[in-house]
């Protein structure tokens, strides 16, 4: 069946439409990131840079990491970025943009996000590093997709939350078991929740109120270690269309504690480093 160009826009020379890249831009393995500003702090360790292009808030730089082609590609904060960003990707290897339709050989993408993330238990201290097991969403996103399975932790987590807006939002998904494996020894593993926006939805007010309760409260007690913006739909995303997904972040922030560490770029630079040298022998 023909992917009509409304379902699936390209751009003049050939390219998905938001990140404008080509099949032959990107590596089997993409580091994901949130500032496009980090984009550069990745690629610096590669051996060579072969791509770079950049459309919007979506900066990619593709290169040799001694034997792989590997990239890294700026997200943009939030996982209705992430949903632009896994179907493009995906675009480019299961579809052919060219007679707009899916190849009957699919490909497996490894997908590993560097970010940063704040904390809610407090026995993990700012600059730490967080590899999530399991991406628990607040923000409703895989209610569009009706395939989605959710991981068996949802149960557990959504049995010490009562608010029923929070819960009819929630879904949950697991990280690919063999990155998770292979990267443990980066840092700590835990659960990781993404939250829709910075603001009320992680419980801060300032002019506003947000929902009643003490919601950290509730997603430290039943059981999520930190939370950001981005993971849950990673993880969700690349279950539905067979890729392989891992995110590591690095603590910045303790709400239950209150620290925050303000110089968090050298420790950010050492989560990059880390992770790059055992890609290297995955």
């Amino acid at each position: 069946m023909k992917i009509q160009s409304s379902e699936l826009p390209l751009n003049a020379d050939g390219s998905v439409y938001h990140l404008n890249l080509l099949p032959q831009d990107i590596g089997e393995t993409i580091f994901l990131v949130g500032d496009p500003g980090r984009v550069p702090l990745v690629s610096q360790f590669f051996d060579e840079i072969l791509v770079t292009k950049q459309k919007r808030e979506f900066i990619t730089h593709t290169g040799w990491l001694q034997n792989k082609k590997v990239s890294v590609l700026s997200t943009g904060i939030g996982t209705d970025n992430i949903d632009i960003v896994l179907n493009e990707l995906d675009a480019l290897v299961n579809i052919d943009l060219k007679e707009r339709s899916i190849k009957k050989e699919t490909k497996s993408l490894k997908l590993i996000r560097l970010g940063t993330s704040g904390s809610l238990n407090p026995e993990i201290k700012v600059g730490d590093f967080i590899l999530s097991q399991s991406g628990i969403g607040f923000d409703g996103m895989m209610n569009f997709y009706p395939q989605h399975q959710d991981s068996a932790i949802k149960e557990k987590i959504s049995k010490g939350l009562e608010n029923p807006v929070i819960l009819n939002l929630m879904y949950a998904a697991d990280a690919d078991n063999a990155l998770l494996q292979h990267f443990k020894s980066v840092g700590r593993v835990g659960v990781t929740g993404s939250l829709s926006g910075f603001y009320g939805p992680q419980g801060r007010q300032v002019r506003l109120k947000c929902v009643e309760g003490d919601f950290l409260a509730d997603l430290n007690k039943v059981g999520i270690d930190n939370f950001e913006m981005e993971t849950s739909a990673i993880y969700a995303l690349s279950k539905l269309l067979g890729h392989q997904a891992l995110s590591i972040n690095c603590i910045i922030a303790n709400r239950t504690t209150g620290k925050f560490l303000e110089n968090y770029q050298p420790k950010v630079k050492e989560m990059i480093q880390k992770s790059l040298y055992l890609l290297q022998n995955f």
